[in-house]
């Protein structure tokens, strides 16, 4: 059998694929409005459909991953990203833009969720937060380089040579999934029958909860931060280098809070630890004096992100095997309905109040609840039946 972080980083580098797809649409916009005569609402459309299947899909998929085994449908997946690529790269009407990254994002959505799973199968009662911290960890990684690379590879060779890129990166990442992937000696691939009320649905949605609003709070920093501190009164180029340097210390930060979970056992604390940091840091930025924020920003960060690999490491104390599929589907329709519509909300509150505060502050809120929610767990997993 393959040494399990050797599989992890064969997921690792499928995921940073996804995330690179996903930003690339972001990375080229210029070119983008240029070459098709698309607005900045067609490209935030575009960037938005990515995402957008998860609602609909991340259910079936991991139900589908259960009947039919993760290895075949995740291979699927990168299929259909590839195939989404290939309609963009060569698309000469908006319909086939749009149908290319609609196809592109049912196969990101579903290999995120089946993929997540994997690796709970082999890491779940070992390493589970530090193996969930380097996996989460991928999809930033995947948009820091289609930031860096893509502007600079399509500045040289043109529009095409960038998408022929992309195209790479998903056949690389195919191939080594494909040649190395196995699956966990835990019988899962075998199943043929997805059991939907074979898992505890209570603490898995109190831990989808914890997750999704945890992201939609960070979505609120990084979505809407340069322009509350633009608004603050710093330029724009440092107000976005500012909320850069906050994602790089999150980056960082996220491994370790992992390993922390891990070594001492105190998985919630290090959660609420670094939820509560959110809280208590995210108004210093808002009113403290403009002179302390580079440096309340850097600390805000990094304390923040300790909390994001344990959090995403809960369900796997909580689900047997056989129920991990379906309910790692229904724990990221939870996560994909809170990023499509914690925005949505944030920008009314914003337009409503006449102030970019109101959108940190709804980013609090919804802190709050992910540190009832991980409370509660706590509660009701000490009293739970073991998983089998």
């Amino acid at each position: 059998m393959r040494n399990r972080w050797t599989i992890l980083a064969v997921l690792f580098l499928a995921r940073t694929a996804m995330g690179f797809q996903f930003q690339s649409i972001g990375a080229l916009s210029p070119l983008l409005v240029d070459s098709y005569g698309l607005s900045l609402a067609d490209i935030g459309f575009l960037i938005g459909l990515y995402l957008a299947p998860g609602v609909v899909v991340a259910i079936p998929g991991g139900a589908i991953a259960g009947r039919f085994g993760d290895k075949r449908i995740v291979g699927l997946s990168m299929g259909l990203m590839f195939l989404g690529s290939v309609l963009i790269a060569w698309a000469p009407t908006w319909g086939l833009l749009v149908t290319g990254r609609l196809l592109a994002g049912v196969g990101g959505v579903a290999l995120n969720v089946v993929m997540t799973k994997m690796v709970i199968d082999w890491f779940v009662g070992r390493e589970i937060s530090t193996a969930m911290s380097i996996f989460i960890n991928s999809w930033p990684l995947g948009i820091a380089l289609a930031l860096f690379a893509l502007p600079i590879i399509s500045a040289n060779g043109g529009l095409q040579l960038a998408w022929i890129t992309l195209l790479a990166s998903i056949t690389v990442a195919l191939i080594a999934f494909v040649l190395i992937y196995q699956p966990a000696d835990t019988g899962t691939e075998a199943v043929t029958e997805v059991k939907i009320t074979s898992f505890p649905v209570y603490l898995l949605l109190l831990a989808g909860t914890a997750w999704a609003l945890s992201n939609a709070a960070l979505a609120m920093v990084f979505s809407f931060g340069p322009a509350l501190l633009t608004e603050r009164g710093l330029g724009l180029t440092t107000a976005s280098a500012l909320i850069s340097a906050f994602m790089l210390c999150l980056a960082i930060a996220i491994p370790i809070g992992g390993v922390l979970a891990d070594r001492s056992g105190k998985r919630d604390a290090v959660i609420t630890f670094g939820l509560s940091s959110f809280v208590v840091l995210a108004p210093v930025i808002m009113y403290a004096p403009i002179a302390i924020v580079p440096a309340a920003v850097l600390i805000f960060g990094f304390l923040s992100g300790l909390c994001f690999g344990p959090i995403v490491g809960m369900p796997a104390t909580i689900l047997p095997p056989q129920s991990r599929a379906f309910a790692m589907g229904v724990y990221f329709t939870i996560y994909y309905v809170a990023m499509m519509g914690a925005p949505v909300l944030a920008g009314a509150l914003a337009d409503y109040s006449q102030t970019l505060r109101a959108t940190w502050w709804f980013g609090i809120m919804l802190v709050v609840v992910s540190i009832i929610s991980v409370a509660l767990f706590h509660r009701a997993e000490r009293s739970a039946p073991a998983k089998a």
